[in-house]
């Protein structure tokens, strides 16, 4: 009550928790979900600046040119021009090319808006927020509705290693549209890129799991509205957290899997116990993150609170002022949780978040870390069908190649949704989704769907290609030095043909040192960079499109990230690139030979090319 009390301020508030059976009623709803529309056309809502501290704007005075660009019209303002450049555009008085440059390629990113300038000038991915990573049937169709009419070349539905999902291809002069059919839905792309906080990540099994320590979905749909709802007016768009130093992840792990990497996240929370009390609460880690300069993993919060939306938002809200208003703004690289953590020393930032939660008065009382869960525990599969605790029903896990869907598939989902887990889709961070709650007496009709058979979309791909990730790669991405969605999934057929592996391979594809694929996390992780390959017309070696490949990360409980490659300079052609990872696959991680391979790699990239790249 005192929640709804603080985040739902205004009459026709809704919070639907898009799910099915009794768990709606872990969130309350009344008439309409907020539009932010017609509040965010007055001028009603304050600036992302108006919170920030004195020194902090001094600081940003004195910062790198996104400061100065935010100090020069703040980010927020993105929540009424999208309106108007859209309108603009549509009445032939402007054109995107007109739009200022600043608010083209930086503020539009507090809407979710990303232009894609260098690969498809004018076009716009649209990032979205999907609280652990739940979505309905007609969000899906909605998606789908949004980016037919750019063509399967540029309209393309991506799920991401956020538990989220990014829709590509989208013009300025519908932007507004796609928002506002959002809104009506009760989703959002407000404060999605940039310096904001990302997307809630949770676990996909939320709800659904025998081995649940905590259920994420209402915290992450909680912490979610704490970022982009303002509780003044009811609208999406909250510049109190509209001015970050730099981006900003916050992952809630339900179980001892860690289906949410808690350890790459700036705010994780960890599942466990309290030893004296046997309460159930959280561990609270810090400042794990991922970049071109650096890899970290995170650290010992040493902080423990009980696993309740008050305690879980106190903490994560006082994170959050302290890094805003303490947190670098001059160097982008050294601007994230971590190095002010290592400014002030993990023990003085943890006082430092205890005194400032326990201050807001709200109940909130601050532990010590709690020891973590003992004994043997093996992390579990997320793919395939798999018991439910509820009696009769199961879970399914569907792998989608690459995380990227096309309209058909997208609706193909949506169909089979609403056939059989109740119009209720769950994406996970390995880019698949899961269809929960399914009756297991449909289970064998389910698996028998033309769409699940025959097509890109499976049940059971295999331990090669149902564990692959990839970023968005060249297609798209001006920061990519190769392309990686095609790549990645003909590649991992490739090697599925050829070798046999005794357990879930993971390979992740990155196409520049961002790691925005996570390669470092991977068992193989594959980075775009240089090479050279002897060209005998010239007889010289030659620059070609290559890669670096790490080797041994792992996730879940003990988890460990593989910070430098073990191999450099690789070409990326698949008669170079294959064999090598055919090797490494023999000699790391137990691979055995299938017998030869059916096709080769130029007819296998041939069958993925239409819907990865543009001629």
């Amino acid at each position: 009550a005192d929640l709804l009390q603080r985040y739902a301020p205004l009459s026709n508030r809704k919070m639907l928790f898009l799910c099915s059976g009794s768990a709606a009623s872990l969130l309350h709803a009344t008439s309409s979900p907020p539009r932010v529309r017609a509040v965010g056309m007055s001028a009603t809502k304050a600036t992302g600046l108006s919170f920030l501290s004195p020194d902090a704007v001094e600081r940003a005075k004195a910062g790198n040119p996104i400061e100065k660009v935010k100090l020069a019209k703040d980010g927020t303002t993105a929540f009424t021009s999208v309106y108007e450049y859209a309108a603009a555009i549509r009445a032939g008085s402007l054109t995107w090319e007109e739009v200022e440059k600043a608010d083209l390629d930086t503020r539009l990113k507090w809407v979710g808006l990303l232009h894609r300038g260098k690969r498809t000038p004018g076009r716009f991915m649209m990032r979205l927020r999907t609280p652990n990573g739940i979505i309905s049937s007609e969000l899906m169709r909605f998606y789908a509705d949004s980016v037919e009419p750019y063509g399967p070349d540029l309209g393309v539905v991506d799920i991401t290693t956020r538990q989220n999902f990014q829709l590509r291809g989208i013009p300025l002069e519908d932007a507004g549209d796609v928002t506002d059919g959002l809104h009506a839905r009760n989703q959002t792309a407000f404060q999605s890129a940039l310096d904001n906080v990302r997307n809630l990540v949770g676990s996909p099994l939320a709800g659904i799991d025998d081995q649940e320590m905590v259920d994420t979905r209402h915290l992450c749909t909680v912490l979610s509205d704490l970022i982009s709802l303002d509780p003044e007016t009811g609208t999406r768009g909250n510049p109190k957290w509209g001015n970050l130093p730099r981006k900003f992840n916050i992952a809630v792990s339900g179980s001892r899997d860690d289906f949410a990497h808690t350890h790459i996240n700036d705010i994780g929370l960890e599942p466990c116990a309290h030893s004296e009390t046997g309460e159930m609460g959280f561990n609270v880690v810090l400042g794990g993150y991922m970049s071109i300069k650096r890899v970290a993993h995170s650290v010992e919060g040493d902080m423990w609170v009980p696993a309740q939306v008050q305690p879980v938002v106190d903490v994560s809200e006082a994170i959050l002022r302290i890094f805003r208003d303490e947190g670098a703004r001059g160097d982008r690289q050294k601007a994230r949780l971590m190095w002010l953590i290592e400014e002030k020393g993990v023990e003085a930032f943890r006082d430092q978040v205890a005194a400032e939660a326990e201050a807001y008065g709200r109940g909130t009382v601050v532990q010590r870390a709690q020891p973590k869960p003992t004994g043997d525990f093996t992390r579990r599969e997320l793919l395939g069908v798999h018991a439910q605790p509820q009696p009769g029903l199961s879970r399914v896990g569907v792998h989608v190649p690459a995380g990227r869907l096309s309209v058909a598939e997208c609706r193909a989902i949506a169909d089979l949704a609403d056939a059989y887990s109740a119009g209720e889709i769950r994406a996970t961070v390995e880019q698949n989704i899961i269809l929960p709650n399914v009756a297991d007496a449909e289970v064998p009709k389910l698996l028998a769907e033309p769409a699940l058979n025959g097509g890109r979309l499976s049940v059971d791909p295999g331990n090669i290609v149902g564990h692959t990730v990839s970023c968005t790669g060249s297609q798209f991405c001006g920061l990519a030095m190769v392309e990686t969605k095609a790549n990645a999934e003909a590649v991992a057929k490739l090697l599925d043909e050829r070798l046999v592996t005794p357990r879930p391979l993971r390979i992740h594809w990155t196409g520049c040192p961002n790691s925005c694929g996570q390669v470092q996390a991977a068992d193989i992780g594959i980075m775009g960079g240089p090479a050279k390959k002897f060209d005998p017309e010239s007889g010289k070696n030659k620059a070609v499109p290559g890669c670096n490949i790490f080797l041994g990360g792992t996730i879940g409980e003990n988890a460990h990230l593989s910070l430098e490659p073990a191999v450099k300079g690789v070409p990326l052609e698949h008669d170079i690139l294959v064999p090598k990872l055919e090797e490494l696959i023999i000699e790391h991680f137990g691979g055995t030979p299938r017998p030869a391979p059916s096709a080769g790699a130029g007819g296998l990239l041939a069958k993925v090319k239409g819907l990865f790249r543009r001629d």
